[in-house]
Parts: structure tokens; sequence; C-alpha cells
């Protein structure tokens, strides 16, 4: 039974690649639920999905075996732009930011792009900037000039820029000293239980899975 607080369904998917033999899964028979309010942390070994059900999720790749809800309805039937750019906010291991840009550009772009009608985009960025952690005094630094724990800070900004429900990181805290990952996964943590965001972490690091509130493991399937 779907309960009234979940967000994001993966109901029986499975996935092949289109020159894989008939048996040959990346992904058999998944599902998972995500409500919101809570954060939650997929493990698994190399070649076990992770990174293949991320992009199912976000519509990257299409999901032709099995369906992916979100809000209850499939991800097929929206309009998958929109969805990526309002809806669901990534954050990526390599932060993905654009170096030529500083700070406060990098985090308005994202607004840019999204269409929505913010007033003062300034302002909504700087207070994005101090809801991470980041001094305003940092606005005008070129991402270059960011520590790495500051990059990612500024990612985590840029996807909430558009206020989405559903945050997913693939590997966030994957370059970052231990003392830093707790530190960003302190934000997370708020995301989720104080603004009600639903968060989902993909990651190989035990100290990640054991500060989550559910943990999803995939395995390889059998062929």
């Amino acid at each position: 039974m779907v309960k009234d607080d979940t967000i994001l369904q993966v109901k029986d998917v499975s996935y092949r690649y289109n020159d894989a033999q008939e048996n040959e899964y990346v992904l058999k028979n998944v599902n998972f639920n995500f409500d919101l309010g809570k954060i939650y942390a997929i493990k698994g070994k190399s070649g076990s999905g992770k990174t293949t059900l991320l992009s199912l999720i976000t519509g990257l790749e299409p999901c032709n075996m099995g369906e992916i809800l979100y809000n209850k309805q499939n991800i097929k039937e929206m309009n998958l732009d929109r969805y990526r750019n309002s809806e669901i906010g990534i954050v990526f291991q390599s932060y993905n930011l654009i170096p030529f840009l500083n700070t406060l550009e990098n985090i308005t772009l994202s607004m840019d792009i999204n269409g929505k009608n913010i007033k003062n985009k300034k302002e909504k960025a700087l207070e994005l900037m101090e809801s991470v952690g980041l001094n305003k005094n940092m606005a005008d630094r070129k991402i270059l000039k960011l520590s790495g724990g500051e990059q990612q800070r500024v990612a985590i900004a840029r996807s909430l820029s558009y206020n989405p429900k559903v945050i997913i990181a693939d590997e966030p805290t994957g370059n970052l000293d231990k003392e830093t990952e707790n530190d960003i996964l302190e934000i997370f943590k708020r995301l989720a239980h104080e603004e009600n965001k639903c968060v989902i972490i993909v990651t190989h690091s035990p100290n990640v899975a054991n500060q989550v509130d559910v943990v999803y493991e995939l395995t390889k399937p059998k062929k």
C-alpha cells in the first residue's frame, strides 16, 4: 500500500542494454518506495546498477520494463525536461559546476534555466548559500578557488534553487574527507527532516549508510 507521503516509486523495474543477451540484466525486478521527510542510501557493488537506476529515476534513460512513478504519475507521461528542472534536484560527485562563473552565477544560472518567476534571484541565491553554510563573501569567488567541500555546497545550493521535492545525489561525498562528508550529510539530513524533502544518496560510504533513515541495496542480477 502506498503511503500519502510516498513521492517516488520504482515498481518492478528491470533493465538490460539493447545489445545484451536475453537474460543479461543490469537491474531485475527492483521495487523501492521513497517518502518525503526521509533520507535514503542506495548501496551496491560496481556493476549492480546504481548509476543505471539513477538514470531511470531522472528520466535520462527510458524505463521500458516496470514503472517509475513520481507523485503517483508515470514519468513517461510527464514532460521530462520540466520534471528534471522543477521536481528533482541532482547533485553530482564531480560537482558539475561551471568553472568560469562565480558561486552566485552558478546558482542563479540554474534559476534562469528553470524559468520559475523568482523576484530577486541574487537575494535568493545568497539565502541558499547561507543555508548550506557558505559565507556571502564567497558569492564573487570563482569555482576553482573553492575547496571540494565548498564546491559541493554550491552544487547543493544550485539543486535547491527551484525548490524541488526530491534531491538525488550520486556519490556526493566520494571526493571528500570524513569531516567534510559529515558536514554535507548534516545538510542533507536537515533538508529531509526539517524541510520535508526526499533525499536519495547513491554511496559506497559505510559512514553515509549508517546515518540515513533507510538503506536499499542493489545486487547484480544472476544470469
